[in-house]
Protein backbone atom coordinates (compact mmCIF):
# COMPACT_ATOMS: atom_id res chain seq x y z
CA UNK A 1 0.00 0.00 0.00
CA UNK A 2 2.91 2.40 1.16
CA UNK A 3 4.75 1.68 -2.08
CA UNK A 4 1.84 2.07 -4.39
CA UNK A 5 0.78 5.51 -2.53
CA UNK A 6 4.40 7.02 -2.92
CA UNK A 7 5.50 4.88 -5.80
CA UNK A 8 7.84 8.12 -7.25
CA UNK A 9 9.58 7.56 -3.61
CA UNK A 10 12.57 5.07 -3.04
CA UNK A 11 11.47 2.85 -0.06
CA UNK A 12 14.84 1.50 2.06
CA UNK A 13 15.99 -1.71 1.31
CA UNK A 14 14.59 -3.67 4.37
CA UNK A 15 15.61 -7.14 3.44
CA UNK A 16 19.36 -5.86 3.49
CA UNK A 17 18.39 -3.50 6.69
CA UNK A 18 17.01 -6.70 8.45
CA UNK A 19 20.49 -8.87 7.30
CA UNK A 20 22.23 -6.32 8.70
CA UNK A 21 20.61 -5.18 12.37
CA UNK A 22 17.93 -7.73 12.92
CA UNK A 23 20.27 -9.38 15.14
CA UNK A 24 21.91 -6.41 17.09
CA UNK A 25 21.38 -6.06 20.79
CA UNK A 26 20.08 -2.30 19.95
CA UNK A 27 16.42 -1.37 18.70
CA UNK A 28 16.32 0.04 15.15
CA UNK A 29 13.66 1.75 13.39
CA UNK A 30 13.65 2.55 9.83
CA UNK A 31 10.79 5.17 8.75
CA UNK A 32 9.64 6.79 5.45
CA UNK A 33 9.96 10.68 4.33
CA UNK A 34 6.28 10.67 6.28
CA UNK A 35 8.06 9.18 9.60
CA UNK A 36 5.99 5.91 9.01
CA UNK A 37 7.38 2.93 10.35
CA UNK A 38 8.58 0.33 7.37
CA UNK A 39 11.15 -1.32 9.40
CA UNK A 40 11.51 -2.65 13.08
CA UNK A 41 14.01 -5.25 14.33
CA UNK A 42 12.95 -8.03 16.92
CA UNK A 43 14.94 -6.24 19.69
CA UNK A 44 12.66 -2.83 19.23
CA UNK A 45 9.80 -5.13 18.82
CA UNK A 46 10.51 -6.29 22.78
CA UNK A 47 11.33 -2.55 23.83
CA UNK A 48 8.16 -1.44 22.62
CA UNK A 49 5.98 -4.40 23.61
CA UNK A 50 4.36 -4.14 20.18
CA UNK A 51 4.79 -7.08 17.29
CA UNK A 52 7.05 -5.97 13.88
CA UNK A 53 3.48 -5.86 12.03
CA UNK A 54 1.58 -3.47 13.80
CA UNK A 55 4.58 -0.91 13.82
CA UNK A 56 4.53 -0.99 9.43
CA UNK A 57 2.20 1.94 8.21
CA UNK A 58 1.81 3.85 11.20
CA UNK A 59 3.65 6.68 13.32
CA UNK A 60 5.18 6.91 16.14
CA UNK A 61 2.21 8.65 18.33
CA UNK A 62 0.23 5.91 17.05
CA UNK A 63 2.05 3.01 17.78
CA UNK A 64 3.72 4.78 21.26
CA UNK A 65 0.93 7.46 22.65
CA UNK A 66 3.23 7.65 25.64
CA UNK A 67 6.41 8.22 24.66
CA UNK A 68 7.40 11.61 23.98
CA UNK A 69 9.70 12.39 20.88
CA UNK A 70 11.23 15.22 19.18
CA UNK A 71 9.55 15.09 15.74
CA UNK A 72 10.87 18.65 14.85
CA UNK A 73 14.62 16.97 15.56
CA UNK A 74 13.47 13.76 12.61
CA UNK A 75 12.44 16.18 10.79
CA UNK A 76 15.90 18.07 10.35
CA UNK A 77 17.86 15.19 10.07
CA UNK A 78 15.61 14.08 7.06
CA UNK A 79 16.37 17.10 5.64
CA UNK A 80 20.23 18.51 5.91
CA UNK A 81 20.97 14.70 6.26
CA UNK A 82 23.33 15.59 9.20
CA UNK A 83 23.29 13.23 12.02
CA UNK A 84 21.49 13.53 15.69
CA UNK A 85 21.24 11.99 18.90
CA UNK A 86 17.71 12.71 21.08
CA UNK A 87 16.66 11.58 24.43
CA UNK A 88 13.11 9.94 24.76
CA UNK A 89 10.76 9.15 27.78
CA UNK A 90 7.71 7.72 28.48
CA UNK A 91 5.94 4.71 28.44
CA UNK A 92 6.16 1.08 26.09
CA UNK A 93 3.51 -1.17 26.33
CA UNK A 94 6.05 -3.52 28.09
CA UNK A 95 4.95 -3.69 31.76
CA UNK A 96 7.52 -1.83 33.83
CA UNK A 97 7.37 -0.91 37.75
CA UNK A 98 9.50 2.30 36.55
CA UNK A 99 7.29 5.26 36.05
CA UNK A 100 9.12 7.03 33.46
CA UNK A 101 11.29 4.94 31.14
CA UNK A 102 14.33 7.13 29.14
CA UNK A 103 15.93 6.10 25.70
CA UNK A 104 18.31 7.40 23.99
CA UNK A 105 19.01 7.21 19.92
CA UNK A 106 20.67 7.89 17.00
CA UNK A 107 19.34 9.05 14.01
CA UNK A 108 20.48 8.91 10.60
CA UNK A 109 18.99 9.60 6.89
CA UNK A 110 19.01 6.61 4.27
CA UNK A 111 19.65 7.30 0.57
CA UNK A 112 19.27 5.14 -2.52
CA UNK A 113 20.43 6.23 -5.90
CA UNK A 114 21.38 9.82 -4.29
CA UNK A 115 17.65 10.30 -3.43
CA UNK A 116 16.67 10.79 0.34
CA UNK A 117 14.67 7.17 0.78
CA UNK A 118 13.94 7.43 4.84
CA UNK A 119 15.52 7.77 8.31
CA UNK A 120 16.99 5.31 10.46
CA UNK A 121 17.10 5.49 14.19
CA UNK A 122 18.90 3.34 16.26
CA UNK A 123 18.03 3.09 19.99
CA UNK A 124 19.40 2.04 23.69
CA UNK A 125 17.68 1.53 26.79
CA UNK A 126 19.14 4.36 29.41
CA UNK A 127 16.18 4.24 32.16
CA UNK A 128 18.99 3.21 34.65
CA UNK A 129 21.46 5.58 33.38
CA UNK A 130 19.00 8.41 33.57
CA UNK A 131 17.40 7.46 37.05
CA UNK A 132 21.21 7.52 38.41
CA UNK A 133 21.52 10.85 37.04
CA UNK A 134 18.30 11.92 38.43
CA UNK A 135 19.44 10.39 41.99
CA UNK A 136 22.81 12.20 41.73
CA UNK A 137 21.24 15.55 41.01
CA UNK A 138 18.76 14.59 43.58
CA UNK A 139 21.66 13.90 46.30
CA UNK A 140 23.33 17.21 45.07
CA UNK A 141 20.14 19.39 46.11
CA UNK A 142 19.82 17.65 49.31
CA UNK A 143 23.35 18.23 49.97
CA UNK A 144 23.21 21.97 50.14
CA UNK A 145 19.47 21.60 51.78
CA UNK A 146 21.71 20.12 54.19
CA UNK A 147 24.29 22.73 54.32
CA UNK A 148 21.40 25.45 54.56
CA UNK A 149 19.85 23.65 57.48
CA UNK A 150 22.19 24.86 59.83
CA UNK A 151 21.12 28.57 59.24
CA UNK A 152 17.35 28.06 58.40
CA UNK A 153 16.56 26.07 61.92
CA UNK A 154 16.91 26.86 65.24
CA UNK A 155 16.97 30.47 64.97
CA UNK A 156 15.45 31.22 68.32
CA UNK A 157 14.78 29.39 71.37
CA UNK A 158 11.53 29.14 70.66
CA UNK A 159 9.84 25.27 70.38
CA UNK A 160 7.28 26.37 68.39
CA UNK A 161 9.15 28.54 65.91
CA UNK A 162 11.74 25.69 65.54
CA UNK A 163 9.18 23.33 64.89
CA UNK A 164 7.76 25.62 61.73
CA UNK A 165 11.44 26.32 60.89
CA UNK A 166 11.22 22.26 60.57
CA UNK A 167 8.28 22.21 58.14
CA UNK A 168 8.81 24.82 56.07
CA UNK A 169 12.45 24.08 55.44
CA UNK A 170 11.33 20.77 53.93
CA UNK A 171 8.36 21.61 51.29
CA UNK A 172 8.44 21.75 48.45
CA UNK A 173 12.13 20.22 48.11
CA UNK A 174 11.64 17.21 49.57
CA UNK A 175 7.58 16.45 50.46
CA UNK A 176 4.24 18.14 49.50
CA UNK A 177 3.42 18.14 53.06
CA UNK A 178 5.31 18.09 56.64
CA UNK A 179 4.04 18.26 59.49
CA UNK A 180 5.95 18.57 63.04
CA UNK A 181 4.25 16.75 65.95
CA UNK A 182 5.45 16.94 69.64
CA UNK A 183 4.97 14.62 72.77
CA UNK A 184 2.55 16.88 74.61
CA UNK A 185 4.58 18.89 78.01
CA UNK A 186 2.00 20.35 79.69
CA UNK A 187 3.02 21.93 82.85
CA UNK A 188 1.08 24.08 85.08
CA UNK A 189 -2.74 22.80 83.88
CA UNK A 190 -4.27 19.64 82.95
CA UNK A 191 -4.65 17.92 79.81
CA UNK A 192 -8.19 16.03 78.20
CA UNK A 193 -6.49 12.07 78.37
CA UNK A 194 -6.90 10.38 74.83
CA UNK A 195 -8.90 6.98 74.73
CA UNK A 196 -7.21 3.85 75.87
CA UNK A 197 -4.74 2.83 72.68
CA UNK A 198 -4.66 5.90 71.04
CA UNK A 199 -1.42 7.79 71.15
CA UNK A 200 -1.92 11.94 71.39
CA UNK A 201 0.31 14.55 69.89
CA UNK A 202 0.47 18.16 69.77
CA UNK A 203 1.14 19.54 65.96
CA UNK A 204 3.77 21.94 66.14
CA UNK A 205 3.92 22.99 62.83
CA UNK A 206 2.49 22.72 59.33
CA UNK A 207 3.62 23.69 55.81
CA UNK A 208 2.07 22.49 52.45
CA UNK A 209 2.19 23.41 48.71
CA UNK A 210 0.07 26.29 47.78
CA UNK A 211 -2.58 24.08 45.87
CA UNK A 212 -3.25 21.61 48.51
CA UNK A 213 -3.22 24.60 51.64
CA UNK A 214 -6.57 24.88 51.69
CA UNK A 215 -7.21 20.82 52.01
CA UNK A 216 -4.36 20.24 54.80
CA UNK A 217 -6.06 23.42 56.47
CA UNK A 218 -8.81 20.94 57.86
CA UNK A 219 -6.81 18.12 59.33
CA UNK A 220 -5.28 20.65 62.14
CA UNK A 221 -3.10 23.41 62.83
CA UNK A 222 -0.09 24.29 65.01
CA UNK A 223 -2.06 23.51 68.38
CA UNK A 224 -4.24 21.13 67.42
CA UNK A 225 -4.26 18.04 69.46
CA UNK A 226 -3.94 14.64 67.20
CA UNK A 227 -4.80 11.37 68.18
CA UNK A 228 -3.42 8.49 66.31
CA UNK A 229 -4.42 4.76 66.57
CA UNK A 230 -1.94 1.93 67.41
CA UNK A 231 -1.00 0.78 63.81
CA UNK A 232 -0.73 4.05 61.98
CA UNK A 233 2.37 5.14 60.99
CA UNK A 234 3.43 8.03 63.43
CA UNK A 235 2.93 5.36 66.93
CA UNK A 236 4.78 2.79 65.08
CA UNK A 237 8.10 5.11 64.08
CA UNK A 238 8.14 5.87 68.07
CA UNK A 239 7.76 2.74 68.89
CA UNK A 240 10.72 1.66 66.96
CA UNK A 241 12.96 4.71 67.03
CA UNK A 242 13.33 4.54 63.46
CA UNK A 243 11.38 6.17 60.38
CA UNK A 244 8.58 4.44 58.53
CA UNK A 245 7.58 4.31 55.02
CA UNK A 246 4.45 4.12 53.47
CA UNK A 247 3.59 3.90 49.79
CA UNK A 248 -0.36 4.73 50.25
CA UNK A 249 -1.79 2.37 47.12
CA UNK A 250 -4.71 0.74 48.55
CA UNK A 251 -7.44 1.72 51.23
CA UNK A 252 -5.32 -1.41 53.90
CA UNK A 253 -1.72 0.80 53.49
CA UNK A 254 -3.90 4.21 53.88
CA UNK A 255 -5.73 3.35 56.93
CA UNK A 256 -2.22 2.08 58.12
CA UNK A 257 -0.73 5.88 57.92
CA UNK A 258 -3.56 7.81 58.84
CA UNK A 259 -4.72 8.86 62.57
CA UNK A 260 -8.05 7.66 62.25
CA UNK A 261 -9.93 5.50 60.01
CA UNK A 262 -12.58 8.93 59.00
CA UNK A 263 -9.00 10.14 57.78
CA UNK A 264 -8.38 7.65 54.97
CA UNK A 265 -11.25 9.09 52.70
CA UNK A 266 -9.78 12.38 53.01
CA UNK A 267 -6.24 11.16 52.18
CA UNK A 268 -7.73 9.34 49.32
CA UNK A 269 -9.67 12.84 48.02
CA UNK A 270 -6.42 14.93 48.04
CA UNK A 271 -4.35 12.27 46.15
CA UNK A 272 -1.51 11.55 49.07
CA UNK A 273 0.23 8.59 47.75
CA UNK A 274 3.47 8.23 49.72
CA UNK A 275 5.08 9.07 53.15
CA UNK A 276 7.53 8.88 55.55
CA UNK A 277 7.65 9.47 59.80
CA UNK A 278 10.71 10.22 61.44
CA UNK A 279 11.47 10.26 65.38
CA UNK A 280 12.85 13.37 66.69
CA UNK A 281 14.84 11.94 69.23
CA UNK A 282 17.72 13.70 71.41
CA UNK A 283 19.88 12.71 74.41
CA UNK A 284 18.07 9.15 73.63
CA UNK A 285 14.65 10.44 74.67
CA UNK A 286 11.85 11.04 72.07
CA UNK A 287 10.63 14.72 71.39
CA UNK A 288 7.88 14.16 68.37
CA UNK A 289 7.52 12.82 64.69
CA UNK A 290 8.54 14.40 61.58
CA UNK A 291 5.91 13.34 58.95
CA UNK A 292 6.74 13.98 55.03
CA UNK A 293 3.94 13.36 52.68
CA UNK A 294 3.59 13.32 48.90
CA UNK A 295 0.49 13.85 46.41
CA UNK A 296 -0.10 13.61 42.78
CA UNK A 297 2.23 13.54 40.08
CA UNK A 298 5.47 13.89 42.89
CA UNK A 299 7.90 10.25 42.94
CA UNK A 300 6.56 8.33 45.84
CA UNK A 301 9.22 7.92 48.68
CA UNK A 302 12.14 5.47 48.98
CA UNK A 303 14.38 3.98 51.51
CA UNK A 304 17.14 5.02 50.26
CA UNK A 305 18.05 8.76 49.79
CA UNK A 306 14.74 10.47 51.12
CA UNK A 307 14.97 8.27 54.30
CA UNK A 308 18.34 9.53 54.93
CA UNK A 309 18.13 12.77 54.21
CA UNK A 310 14.86 13.14 56.21
CA UNK A 311 16.59 11.24 59.32
CA UNK A 312 19.45 13.80 59.26
CA UNK A 313 17.45 16.97 59.25
CA UNK A 314 15.25 15.50 61.72
CA UNK A 315 17.88 14.77 63.95
CA UNK A 316 19.49 17.86 63.55
CA UNK A 317 16.04 19.65 64.64
CA UNK A 318 15.57 17.27 67.55
CA UNK A 319 19.25 19.05 69.47
CA UNK A 320 17.86 22.30 68.86
CA UNK A 321 14.06 21.70 70.26
CA UNK A 322 15.66 20.12 73.11
CA UNK A 323 17.59 23.41 73.56
CA UNK A 324 14.25 25.02 73.42
CA UNK A 325 13.03 23.09 75.90
CA UNK A 326 15.75 23.29 78.30
CA UNK A 327 15.70 27.13 77.65
CA UNK A 328 11.97 27.16 78.64
CA UNK A 329 12.35 25.17 81.63
CA UNK A 330 15.39 27.10 82.85
CA UNK A 331 14.02 30.37 81.67
CA UNK A 332 10.64 29.81 83.70
CA UNK A 333 12.83 29.03 87.22
CA UNK A 334 15.13 31.70 86.81
CA UNK A 335 12.23 33.80 86.02
CA UNK A 336 9.65 32.76 88.80
CA UNK A 337 12.96 33.24 91.27
CA UNK A 338 13.51 36.73 89.94
CA UNK A 339 10.17 37.59 90.22
CA UNK A 340 9.91 36.53 93.52
CA UNK A 341 12.99 38.91 94.56
CA UNK A 342 11.70 41.54 92.31
CA UNK A 343 8.07 41.98 93.98
CA UNK A 344 7.21 45.00 95.60
CA UNK A 345 9.12 45.67 98.64
CA UNK A 346 6.38 46.22 101.56
CA UNK A 347 7.03 49.85 103.17
CA UNK A 348 8.92 49.31 106.25
CA UNK A 349 6.63 51.49 108.08
CA UNK A 350 3.84 53.57 107.35
CA UNK A 351 5.15 57.24 106.48
CA UNK A 352 7.46 55.19 103.66
CA UNK A 353 6.52 55.42 100.52
CA UNK A 354 7.49 52.77 97.58
CA UNK A 355 7.75 52.05 93.70
CA UNK A 356 9.96 49.72 91.39
CA UNK A 357 10.30 48.45 88.27
CA UNK A 358 11.44 45.90 86.80
CA UNK A 359 12.34 45.35 82.66
CA UNK A 360 14.11 42.58 80.91
CA UNK A 361 16.59 43.49 77.99
CA UNK A 362 14.38 41.87 75.66
CA UNK A 363 11.85 39.18 75.55
CA UNK A 364 13.87 36.68 74.28
CA UNK A 365 16.55 37.39 76.91
CA UNK A 366 17.47 35.49 79.79
CA UNK A 367 16.63 37.21 83.15
CA UNK A 368 19.31 38.76 85.00
CA UNK A 369 20.63 39.19 88.23
CA UNK A 370 18.90 42.07 89.40
CA UNK A 371 17.73 42.94 92.38
CA UNK A 372 16.38 45.39 95.27
CA UNK A 373 15.12 45.17 98.82
CA UNK A 374 13.53 47.53 101.29
CA UNK A 375 14.11 46.77 105.20
CA UNK A 376 13.08 48.56 108.35
CA UNK A 377 15.96 49.62 111.05
CA UNK A 378 15.45 50.99 114.91
CA UNK A 379 14.28 54.35 115.39
CA UNK A 380 12.31 54.98 112.35
CA UNK A 381 15.30 54.79 109.68
CA UNK A 382 14.62 52.03 106.74
CA UNK A 383 17.55 50.47 104.71
CA UNK A 384 17.43 50.51 101.13
CA UNK A 385 19.62 47.88 98.65
CA UNK A 386 19.79 47.83 95.07
CA UNK A 387 21.90 44.76 93.62
CA UNK A 388 22.96 43.90 90.15
CA UNK A 389 24.87 40.04 90.10
CA UNK A 390 26.79 39.68 86.95
CA UNK A 391 25.57 37.51 84.16
CA UNK A 392 22.16 36.29 83.49
CA UNK A 393 20.27 32.91 83.87
CA UNK A 394 19.64 30.55 86.65
CA UNK A 395 22.65 30.74 88.08
CA UNK A 396 22.29 34.49 88.29
CA UNK A 397 19.04 34.28 89.68
CA UNK A 398 20.38 31.76 92.44
CA UNK A 399 23.20 33.89 93.40
CA UNK A 400 20.87 36.84 93.61
CA UNK A 401 19.10 35.12 96.46
CA UNK A 402 22.07 34.52 98.06
CA UNK A 403 22.99 38.38 98.22
CA UNK A 404 19.82 39.10 99.21
CA UNK A 405 19.47 36.29 102.47
CA UNK A 406 22.80 37.41 103.18
CA UNK A 407 22.43 41.18 103.05
CA UNK A 408 18.99 40.67 105.04
CA UNK A 409 21.13 38.97 107.82
CA UNK A 410 23.54 41.35 108.02
CA UNK A 411 20.87 44.41 107.85
CA UNK A 412 19.97 43.40 111.82
CA UNK A 413 22.82 44.60 113.24
CA UNK A 414 21.92 48.17 112.56
CA UNK A 415 25.64 48.48 110.53
CA UNK A 416 26.33 51.73 108.61
CA UNK A 417 26.29 51.03 104.68
CA UNK A 418 29.83 50.60 104.66
CA UNK A 419 30.16 47.87 107.21
CA UNK A 420 27.41 46.08 105.98
CA UNK A 421 29.02 45.94 102.23
CA UNK A 422 32.35 44.46 104.04
CA UNK A 423 31.07 42.10 106.08
CA UNK A 424 28.66 40.98 102.88
CA UNK A 425 32.11 40.81 100.81
CA UNK A 426 33.96 38.61 103.39
CA UNK A 427 30.75 36.45 103.70
CA UNK A 428 30.74 35.54 99.76
CA UNK A 429 34.41 35.53 99.31
CA UNK A 430 33.66 32.43 101.99
CA UNK A 431 30.76 31.32 100.86
CA UNK A 432 32.38 30.10 97.47
CA UNK A 433 29.61 32.21 95.39
CA UNK A 434 31.48 32.95 92.12
CA UNK A 435 29.65 35.31 90.64
CA UNK A 436 30.78 38.95 91.54
CA UNK A 437 27.83 42.02 92.27
CA UNK A 438 27.54 45.60 92.71
CA UNK A 439 25.87 46.70 95.53
CA UNK A 440 23.98 50.17 96.62
CA UNK A 441 23.18 50.16 100.26
CA UNK A 442 21.03 53.55 101.82
CA UNK A 443 19.99 54.31 104.92
CA UNK A 444 17.30 56.95 105.00
CA UNK A 445 17.22 58.66 108.79
CA UNK A 446 13.70 60.49 108.36
CA UNK A 447 14.69 61.68 111.86
CA UNK A 448 17.65 63.65 110.94
CA UNK A 449 16.91 64.43 107.34
CA UNK A 450 19.61 62.73 106.11
CA UNK A 451 21.05 59.45 104.04
CA UNK A 452 23.96 57.10 104.23
CA UNK A 453 24.78 55.69 101.25
CA UNK A 454 27.76 53.14 100.10
CA UNK A 455 28.69 51.37 97.00
CA UNK A 456 29.97 48.50 96.05
CA UNK A 457 30.64 49.01 92.12
CA UNK A 458 26.89 50.29 91.66
CA UNK A 459 25.99 53.80 90.03
CA UNK A 460 25.37 56.37 92.70
CA UNK A 461 21.72 57.17 93.39
CA UNK A 462 19.82 60.34 92.33
CA UNK A 463 17.70 62.35 94.97
CA UNK A 464 14.73 64.27 93.70
CA UNK A 465 14.24 67.63 96.25
CA UNK A 466 10.52 68.54 95.87
CA UNK A 467 9.94 71.67 93.77
CA UNK A 468 13.66 71.67 92.62
CA UNK A 469 14.33 72.20 88.66
CA UNK A 470 17.03 69.33 88.53
CA UNK A 471 18.15 66.15 90.81
CA UNK A 472 21.54 65.69 92.29
CA UNK A 473 23.88 62.75 92.34
CA UNK A 474 24.92 61.38 95.72
CA UNK A 475 28.56 62.09 95.08
CA UNK A 476 30.23 58.60 95.92
CA UNK A 477 33.24 57.07 96.00
CA UNK A 478 32.47 53.15 94.80
CA UNK A 479 34.64 50.49 96.43
CA UNK A 480 35.12 47.58 94.16
CA UNK A 481 32.22 44.68 93.53
CA UNK A 482 31.23 42.47 96.28
CA UNK A 483 32.94 38.57 95.24
CA UNK A 484 36.45 40.26 94.94
CA UNK A 485 37.35 40.40 98.24
CA UNK A 486 39.23 43.63 98.56
CA UNK A 487 36.61 45.47 100.66
CA UNK A 488 37.36 49.63 101.07
CA UNK A 489 33.76 51.00 101.11
CA UNK A 490 32.98 54.14 102.53
CA UNK A 491 30.09 55.48 103.51
CA UNK A 492 28.66 58.74 102.57
CA UNK A 493 25.92 61.45 103.85
CA UNK A 494 23.84 63.02 101.87
CA UNK A 495 20.58 65.67 102.41
CA UNK A 496 17.35 63.47 102.47
CA UNK A 497 14.58 65.54 104.11
CA UNK A 498 11.00 64.70 104.24
CA UNK A 499 9.31 64.66 100.21
CA UNK A 500 12.95 63.88 98.96
CA UNK A 501 12.72 60.89 96.39
CA UNK A 502 15.70 58.28 96.85
CA UNK A 503 16.11 57.52 93.21
CA UNK A 504 18.19 53.86 93.13
CA UNK A 505 18.75 52.12 90.02
CA UNK A 506 20.83 49.60 87.77
CA UNK A 507 23.34 50.19 85.03
CA UNK A 508 20.75 48.71 82.92
CA UNK A 509 19.08 52.10 83.21
CA UNK A 510 22.20 54.28 82.25
CA UNK A 511 24.90 52.56 79.99
CA UNK A 512 24.86 53.28 76.47
CA UNK A 513 27.11 52.14 74.00
CA UNK A 514 29.82 54.12 72.78
CA UNK A 515 29.03 57.04 76.06
CA UNK A 516 31.35 57.72 79.27
CA UNK A 517 29.00 57.06 81.98
CA UNK A 518 29.27 59.86 83.53
CA UNK A 519 27.58 61.24 80.64
CA UNK A 520 24.95 59.27 81.12
CA UNK A 521 24.36 59.08 85.11
CA UNK A 522 24.21 63.25 84.11
CA UNK A 523 20.85 62.64 82.42
CA UNK A 524 18.87 61.67 85.13
CA UNK A 525 19.65 65.19 86.87
CA UNK A 526 17.21 66.15 84.19
CA UNK A 527 14.09 63.60 86.03
CA UNK A 528 11.19 65.73 88.52
CA UNK A 529 8.91 64.33 90.29
CA UNK A 530 5.63 64.42 87.96
CA UNK A 531 2.31 66.69 88.62
CA UNK A 532 0.62 65.08 91.15
CA UNK A 533 3.65 63.54 92.67
CA UNK A 534 3.01 59.97 92.49
CA UNK A 535 5.90 57.45 92.51
CA UNK A 536 4.24 55.34 89.94
CA UNK A 537 4.40 58.38 87.74
CA UNK A 538 7.60 59.03 88.02
CA UNK A 539 8.48 55.66 86.80
CA UNK A 540 6.02 55.57 83.73
CA UNK A 541 8.33 58.17 83.31
CA UNK A 542 11.44 56.49 83.09
CA UNK A 543 10.06 53.98 81.14
CA UNK A 544 9.64 56.83 78.38
CA UNK A 545 12.34 58.43 78.37
CA UNK A 546 14.87 55.34 78.76
CA UNK A 547 13.71 51.60 77.86
CA UNK A 548 13.66 52.01 74.35
CA UNK A 549 17.28 52.74 74.20
CA UNK A 550 18.57 50.11 76.85
CA UNK A 551 21.03 47.31 76.34
CA UNK A 552 20.76 45.70 79.23
CA UNK A 553 17.83 44.75 82.03
CA UNK A 554 16.47 48.24 84.03
CA UNK A 555 15.74 48.10 87.52
CA UNK A 556 14.62 50.99 89.79
CA UNK A 557 13.79 51.58 92.96
CA UNK A 558 12.20 55.03 94.32
CA UNK A 559 11.60 55.71 98.15
CA UNK A 560 10.10 58.94 99.92
CA UNK A 561 9.41 59.73 103.15
CA UNK A 562 6.44 61.53 104.37
CA UNK A 563 8.23 63.36 107.31
CA UNK A 564 8.60 61.68 111.20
Amino acid sequence: MQAEEHADRPLPDVRALDALVGGSPAGVAVFDEDLRYVYVNPALERLNGVPAAAHLGRTIAEVLPDVDVRLDVLRRVLADGRPRELTTSGQTWVDSAVKRRYWRGACHRLQEGGRVSGLMVIAQEITATQNEREELLRARSYLTLLDNAAVSIGTTLDVRTTCQELADFVVPLMADVAVVEMIPRDVGHTRREPPAGVLRLRRAGVATVPELADAIAQFGGPGADIDYQDDAAVPRCLAADGPVVENLYGDERLSRAAPSPERVEAYRAIGLHSAVAVPLTARGRPLGVLSLLRAGDSPPFTEGLDVVVARTLAGRAAVDIDHAYRYTHEHRIAGELQRSLLSEPRGPNPGIEIASLYLPAGAGALVGGDWFDAIPLQGGRHLKVMGDVMGHGVEAAVAMSNYRSMLRIMAEDDQPPHRILERLDKAVEQSGLDRAATCLVAVVDRREGVCEVASAGHPPPVLIDPGASRARVAPLVAGPPLGTGFGGYRTTVVPCGPGTVLFMYTDGLVERRGEDIDVSIERLTRLTLPAGGRLEDLLDEVVDRFADTAEDDIAVLVSRSRGY
